[in-house]
């Protein structure tokens, strides 16, 4: 393995990131969007990518056999933190990176496969969604959240970046808020693609549109109303035009 470039964001990403309100939204919102598209326990998860566990551990605790795989030893050390006894048993962690999942996991297909927040940090996608179909069982899942290409001028605008604004509408990358440079996807390009590795598109939805909005203008939100928050996060990511609006998206696609 090569150096870890993700050491000195790990704290930071699992211990403070996913603890904010916009964190368990993300948490919350892409949780319920899984479990309708999920097939019951006890089925099993690949996490590609999936750091500390925020998204792959309430699986667990659901009663999926999931398998973490990232490439950073100190992300996988944030997710052993985490682990809570109860579901020690339910999740196997895999050091390795996207590119050659199928190798790390020997071959091994899964009911679903999940890659949330990868995409955008990877210059070229293809090799990972190789990767994502491939270890797609028949019928199994393939759920992919990246960064949303049609509302990158949003961000920039409500910072009041104005000339910043103006060039977003033709960009694809940006400075995320970890500050690592970010590259995002559209919905109709991003289905296409998982589309010609065998894997039918079946429903996409929003996950991050209020909470970034109020964020990014610089209001602040009442952890106390995080619950709210992520309920009326979780509506808007399910219906038009709000979900276009979303920083990020989530597709969700079922291999044949």
């Amino acid at each position: 393995m090569g150096d870890d470039t993700w050491s000195a964001l790990a704290g930071h990403f699992a211990d403070d990131a996913y603890a904010s309100v916009k964190g368990r939204v993300r948490t919350y919102v892409m949780h319920r969007q899984l479990l309708e598209h999920l097939p019951p326990p006890p089925a099993t998860v690949l996490d590609v990518g999936g750091g500390a566990g925020h998204q792959s551990f309430p699986l667990a605790r659901a009663g999926y056999d999931v398998t973490l795989l990232d490439s950073s030893p100190a992300m996988l050390g944030k997710a052993r933190e985490r682990l809570s006894p109860e579901i020690r048993d339910r999740v196997t962690f895999v050091e390795a990176d996207g590119e050659h999942a199928g190798e790390a996991v020997g071959g091994r297909q899964f009911d679903a496969v999940l890659c949330h927040g990868v995409l955008g940090y990877l210059e070229r996608p293809e090799p990972v969604l190789d990767q994502l179909c491939g270890r797609a069982a028949a019928g199994g899942v393939v759920s992919i959240m990246a960064g949303n290409a049609d509302a990158m001028a949003v961000r920039p605008a409500l910072e009041q970046r104005w000339e910043d604004a103006l060039a977003a509408f033709d960009s694809r990358s940006e400075i995320g808020v970890l500050g690592v440079p970010t590259r995002a996807d559209t919905v109709d390009e991003l289905g296409e693609l998982i589309r010609s590795r065998g894997v039918a598109p079946v429903r996409w939805y929003g996950v991050w549109l209020f909470v970034d909005w109020l964020g990014f203008g610089g209001a602040k939100v009442d952890p106390a109303d995080a619950e709210r928050v992520a309920a009326v996060e979780f509506e808007a990511g399910r219906r038009d035009p709000y979900r276009r609006l979303s920083r990020v998206f989530h597709l969700v696609g079922r291999k044949a």
